[in-house]
């Protein structure tokens, strides 16, 4: 009797199927995944509502998900590090190794990233999944499986706070509250931030970032002039440092106009793919303009570390839903559209907290 595998694949936009998968075998490097956790990202829902995440187009079969954890049940020959049975927050940017940028510690932009569930790279939102075994990075016991599965997210964060060159008294600007702008929230705090303001549409997340640690929350109203939003944000702070956590015009346009002279803007988000900003009033000002994407070298034992010593405390908070692989596509709707006032879906390709450390 062959093994259940399923898997949750998108075949083009809007179209998501529950398809059963044949368990991947395992090179010498590779250890073979019994995944547990899945978080849905704003990335998957790109790829399934538009059949693209902005140049990165959708042109075959896809499994999605790339926010997980899982148990280690088979490693191959040269794998040293873990075992079977080893629990694990799952990496999912696979680089070249070799090529320059690689050797420098930016892997996250080598030019042959392998980055799970991004067209046309498949990811794990499956039973059983294959994956590099130096990119697997073993949780301590205290550490839960949704923890585990929240530290790519939470990386997002570190990677943008670090570039951005967040520090003791930093003042913060934030846009967006959706998950990547709270666990950005998060990290800001956790180095030294001194005053944090993020804005939304949204109402219900702005009371979660305030229940966060957030200083100052602004409700956006997308019909109202933005020289106007822009003088609501200085009447709160004039940021040294704003991250834009949504990557729209209108936020990318009001991350720029807010922040100080002299100060920095960082885009993290991936919404648009071209914008118009207003780059004079940046060269004028001498404001640093940067891009980040994804999560480089030392980033994601930077987010196990804050989770692991306590630092942040809290970001299991973030999840409002718990879905069984079976329910996907319910679990995708709901992320959608924020259903019931949703942040993190988590989806359980296992039943929950079965592989928590108390459990074994």
């Amino acid at each position: 009797m062959s093994v259940k595998n399923l898997a949750v694949v998108i075949h083009r936009k809007n179209d998501m199927r529950l398809e059963n998968r044949p368990i991947p075998e395992i090179s010498s490097k590779e250890v073979l995944l019994r995944m547990d956790c899945v978080g849905i990202c704003g990335s998957d829902i790109s790829v399934l509502t538009k059949g693209r995440l902005g140049d990165y187009i959708l042109k075959e079969p896809l499994i999605t998900g790339h926010e997980s954890s899982g148990v280690i049940i088979k490693v191959g020959s040269g794998v040293k590090n873990l075992v079977p049975g080893d629990r694990v927050a799952v990496e999912p940017g696979i680089p070249c190794r070799f090529c320059s940028l690689c050797k420098a510690g930016s892997y996250n932009i080598c030019p042959d990233l392998y980055l799970c569930s991004i067209p046309p790279c498949n990811g794990n939102l499956t039973n059983y999944h294959k994956h590099a075994a130096d990119f697997c990075h073993k949780l301590p016991p205290h550490v839960t499986m949704e923890e585990g599965a929240l530290m790519e997210p939470l990386a997002v964060g570190v990677r943008a706070c670090r570039r951005a060159g967040v520090t003791l008294g930093s003042q913060v600007l934030i846009t967006g509250a959706g998950p990547v702008g709270l666990v950005t929230l998060l990290v800001a705090q956790a180095m030294g931030a001194s005053n944090i303001l993020i804005t939304d549409l949204a109402e219900n997340r702005l009371k979660t970032s305030k229940q966060l640690g957030a200083q100052n929350i602004l409700v956006i109203d997308p019909n109202e002039k933005e020289e106007n939003i822009v003088k609501k944000v200085r009447e709160v702070m004039v940021p040294d440092i704003t991250i834009d956590c949504c990557g729209y015009e209108a936020t990318t346009r009001l991350a720029i106009l807010a922040t100080r002279s002299g100060g920095k803007v960082l885009v993290a988000g991936l919404a648009s793919t071209d914008v118009k900003i207003p780059l004079v009033n940046a060269l004028a000002r001498e404001i640093d303009i940067l891009g980040t994407f994804t999560y480089g070298v030392e980033d994601y034992p930077a987010a196990l570390a804050l989770i692991a010593s306590g630092k942040i405390k809290n970001i299991k908070s973030l999840i409002t839903h718990h879905f069984d692989i079976e329910e996907a596509p319910r679990a995708f709707e709901t992320a959608q559209k924020g259903l019931n006032g949703a942040i993190k879906v988590m989806i359980h390709c296992q039943p929950r907290n079965s592989n928590n450390s108390t459990n074994f």
